[in-house]
């Protein structure tokens, strides 16, 4: 699929999405909001995905909001509704990323900012080159952030940092993001192993990485969660999947899935 302000393309199961507005580091006007939800409702349809990378095109991942645009009348939005499950529309440019079935991997460069930044927190696993700039940034335009930042950083970014980052609207760089959470790990070519993991990931039972992505993805307590791993081991032990990889493991073969 090729969008104005997104484009997809899919490779033996691997989405190579990007955020394509180059001229305008990738900041969000009310077009990229529409085009990145858009883009997740494809994913979420396209038969026989397995991995998603998300990067940006250009300079930079996401500048965050563009200004000039809210300021010119893009700013007059509904945060009321919760039109995607728990999220509002906006929120599902992020929201989505977490919620898509399969693992979602961010490639950050360049810069990451304020909706940037909450928009890579939504993949599941986020390299970010070492030079990366990112910020909360919300707090210079006197607003909060309020795409789902808060609800994803809870539990991997220590939260004495969140407050302190999001009060001073600090700018910081990868290797920071990496130390607090906010990155899985700095990667001098981000999107080039983003696409190789994805790569790796997609060569294993689907089914199980749906799994497991829907355990990690569970929140409650603990007799929930360990009733939910019974629950998720027990649809694939026997499996068709299950069987072919363990047939493929012992004849030294890379395996046949079916989705």
């Amino acid at each position: 699929m090729t969008d104005q302000r997104v484009t997809i393309a899919v490779d033996a199961g691997v989405a190579d999405v990007r955020l394509n507005r180059p001229d305008k580091l990738n900041a969000l006007d009310p077009a990229m909001f529409a085009a990145i939800v858009a883009a997740i409702d494809t994913l979420a349809a396209t038969p026989g995905l397995r991995a998603v990378v998300l990067s940006g095109e250009g300079r930079g991942f996401c500048a965050g909001l563009d200004m000039a645009s809210m300021a010119a009348g893009g700013g007059d939005l509904d945060l009321s509704t919760r039109s995607h499950g728990a999220a509002n529309a906006l929120q599902q440019v992020v929201w989505g990323w977490r919620t898509l079935a399969v693992p979602v991997i961010a490639a950050v460069h360049g810069v990451a900012l304020g909706g940037g930044l909450q928009i890579m927190s939504g993949a599941d696993v986020r390299l970010v080159h070492p030079a990366t700039r990112l910020a909360i940034l919300e707090l210079k335009w006197g607003i909060v952030p309020d795409l789902a930042g808060f609800a994803l950083w809870r539990g991997s970014v220590r939260d004495d940092v969140v407050r302190e980052l999001t009060y001073t609207a600090r700018a910081f760089d990868g290797v920071e993001a990496v130390r607090h959470g906010f990155a899985t790990r700095a990667s001098d070519d981000p999107l080039g192993e983003s696409l190789a993991l994805a790569r790796d990931i997609a060569a294993r039972n689907p089914h199980a990485i749906r799994a497991a992505k829907r355990l990690a993805n569970l929140e409650g307590d603990a007799a929930a969660i360990l009733a939910a791993e019974s629950a998720e081991q027990a649809a694939l032990l026997r499996s068709p999947n299950q069987l072919e990889a363990v047939r493929a493991a012992f004849e030294k073969r890379s395996p046949v899935f079916r989705d």
